[in-house]
């Protein structure tokens, strides 16, 4: 056993070195060229990124390898629990296929199948399906690592406010207390709620909330061993919770779904193409909103190994045609209500989703009545009816905020919602694999321009400082500098 796990490091090691060379070969990363600045002698951030999940990561990785450095990186969960891979996410496995390269930035030795080959082989990675969620979390711990990220583990931000000089005042509350920071920019990498929160049915705010749980919630499964769980919706989550309760031992399960049948075609994969990552964004209003509304009324079907992992138990059972009319609360169970039945259970699982609603955002507060949503953007008479899309904010190319008002909170333009309340404006850029590196690209970018332009002065007096001379006067002799008489040449 020590010699087997002696080769593999060894192998991380050399892919280590490999990836250390290819940066080398391509200059990067650039050479620091962003002037620090302070403000009555407190440093500020260029960049503050909340969220350590992949998206953050690679939004931190991408500015430092323009040269981007002076980063901070925030994230509210313990080290090492970044993201939903290791929580709320009860998959076995990624749904994305193995070799996509998501977060690599265009450099093979990051990627997963790297990370993957160099520890256990290429056979093992011929035979592997698809990626062990966990696994996920281990390479992307250390992906942090080999690009040198750190990131201020157990912080949450309270509030983004306005401040002197254009900048961001960030209110966090870190394990050693409260602190005020200040940052030129803040990208919220904050995931699939990152604009909202979890959406429940009202029916739900009744009831007693120990016997109810929405899927991204901290779900004690163990303690569901020997009773009823329903599970509310028919999406990957909803399989996930429903496989998790009972594989805990659930004694029975009732799965209830709106609609008739599930989904059973991922529409977005028929089209999916380098042309839609990097065009969506330009595309006209009329077309995102036509695309992204066909795309949510089709609905993206559970994966076939999701599904299967809970019908192969006999005491699952699927409720198709049924939407949840009613549930009652009846001594110690709970009571719901379908036009199919009445159906008793102990504790449900509402996998229902997420909305979009900046207004909920703590951390918005300050500047949330001037943020530009599409309802404010886009006209969408004769369009079909879409309440997330017209509450998703109507974001610039580089994922920045656009003001309702102009000139009101002019700071907006520095505030960058890398997450999925992105995706009407960017498409599937900020929140899921296969493109992450692009939108990360595109953010980068972006953010390096406005660092720029917001120093003009500083570098054109650094243009004018400059004074390393390449010719020295000794490379050449100038053949009329002693004779003032005028040649003519034939």
């Amino acid at each position: 056993m020590a010699d087997a796990a002696s080769t593999k490091l060894a192998s991380l090691a050399e892919l280590e070195a490999r990836l250390r060379q290819d940066l080398e070969w391509l200059c990067l990363p650039a050479k620091s060229w962003v002037p620090r600045r302070s403000v009555d002698g407190t440093a500020v951030t260029d960049v503050l990124i909340v969220g350590g999940g992949m998206c953050g990561l690679t939004a931190a990785g991408a500015l430092k390898l323009l040269g981007v450095d002076n980063l901070r990186i925030v994230d509210r969960a313990p080290a090492g629990l970044e993201g939903p891979w290791i929580t709320f996410a009860r998959m076995e496995t990624l749904r994305s296929p193995k070799d996509l390269t998501g977060p690599c930035l265009g450099l093979p030795a990051l990627t997963f199948r790297a990370w993957f080959e160099a520890q256990f082989g290429l056979d093992a990675w011929q035979m592997l399906d698809k990626i062990p969620r966990e696994q996920w979390m281990d390479y992307l711990v250390w992906y942090r690592r080999v690009l040198g990220l750190e990131i201020d583990s157990l912080t949450t931000v309270r509030e983004i406010r306005p401040a002197s000089e254009g900048l961001f005042e960030v209110l966090l509350t870190t394990p050693s207390g409260d602190e005020r920071a200040l940052a030129r920019h803040v990208v919220l990498a904050t995931g699939r709620d990152g604009g909202g929160q979890p959406q429940v049915p009202a029916l739900a705010r009744t009831l007693d909330r120990r016997r109810w749980a929405h899927s991204a919630d901290d779900i004690d499964f163990a303690a569901l061993r020997g009773k009823r769980v329903a599970v509310v919706g028919a999406g990957a989550s909803a399989m996930d919770n429903a496989a998790t309760a009972l594989e805990a031992g659930a004694a029975r399960l009732d799965l209830f779904v709106r609609r008739r049948d599930l989904p059973r075609i991922n529409k977005l994969t028929g089209v999916s193409s380098p042309g839609l990552v990097h065009g969506f964004a330009s595309l006209p209003d009329d077309w995102k909103w036509r695309i992204n509304t066909y795309a949510a009324a089709t609905q993206t079907p559970p994966p076939r190994s999701s599904t299967l992992r809970v019908s192969r138990h006999d005491h699952a059972h699927f409720h198709l045609g049924s939407p949840v009319e009613r549930i009652d609360e009846r001594g110690d169970a709970l009571v719901v209500h379908t036009p199919r039945g009445r159906y008793p259970v102990d504790f449900i699982v509402f996998a229902t989703g997420f909305s979009t609603e900046l207004e909920v955002r703590p951390e918005l507060a300050a500047f949330v009545d001037n943020i530009r949503l599409w309802k404010d953007a886009f006209d969408a008479r004769g369009e079909p009816h879409n309440t997330e899309l017209a509450n998703s904010p109507y974001l610039g190319y580089a994922f920045e905020c656009q003001e309702k008002v102009e000139g009101r909170t002019p700071e907006l333009s520095r505030l960058h919602l890398f997450n999925y309340s992105a995706t009407a404006s960017a498409g599937k850029l900020s929140g899921d694999i296969p493109a992450v590196t692009t939108g990360a690209k595109r953010l980068a970018q972006g953010i390096a321009a406005s660092l720029l332009h917001d120093d003009c002065d500083a570098h054109y007096a650094a243009l004018q400082a400059f004074d390393k001379p390449e010719l020295f006067g000794d490379e050449w002799q100038d053949d009329d500098e002693d004779d003032g008489e005028v040649v003519n040449v034939a």
